[in-house]
């Protein structure tokens, strides 16, 4: 399957007294891959990513509000100067929902490629995001387009299976 790989850069805040990237910085370094994955950036001047069909700024007509999120650790991740890669996915495209599965990867001093298979490599995270798309104008929850149908399904894979406390 092909995923989209992200680059994250880290910051020096986002670490913890223990010098490793801090659990609510995790979150963030995912939202970032979202937003980069599947916003449009027209000022960015950067060719787009494939599935960057949702507008945004203060006159789009949809807003992504976030229903549900987990998150696995895998291992500490430590400050690298290299953005790290956030392999990301759809696990479930529904209705109005979909659910983005992804894991954090050490990056590469090169770059990188923005779609391909998985690494195979150890991840330091990995997780899921449901994300609701909603008409700014009712804060209804609509329908996905066929258009963003379309640029997503290439992206669906399995979800992801976390280990469950028993």
């Amino acid at each position: 399957m092909t995923r989209l790989h992200v680059p994250v850069a880290l910051r020096w805040s986002d670490l913890d007294a223990y010098a490793h990237v801090n659990n609510v910085e995790m979150f963030r370094l995912l939202e970032d891959a979202r937003i980069t994955a599947f916003w449009t950036h027209p000022e960015a001047g950067e060719a787009a990513w494939p599935t960057a069909v949702l507008e945004t700024g203060p006159h789009a007509t949809s807003h992504t509000l976030v229903a549900r999120q987990e998150i696995e650790y895998l291992r500490p991740l430590s400050f690298t100067r290299t953005p790290v890669r956030v392999e990301l996915w759809v696990g479930r495209l529904g209705g109005a929902s979909l659910e983005v599965c992804y894991e954090v990867h050490d990056g590469a001093p090169g770059g990188f490629a923005r779609t391909g298979p998985t690494s195979g490599g150890a991840a330091y995270a990995k997780a899921a995001t449901t994300v609701v798309v909603v008409d700014a104008a009712t804060g209804r929850p609509r329908r996905i387009s066929d258009a963003e149908r379309a640029a997503w399904e290439p992206f669906v894979e399995e979800p992801l299976a976390f280990r469950r406390r028993g």
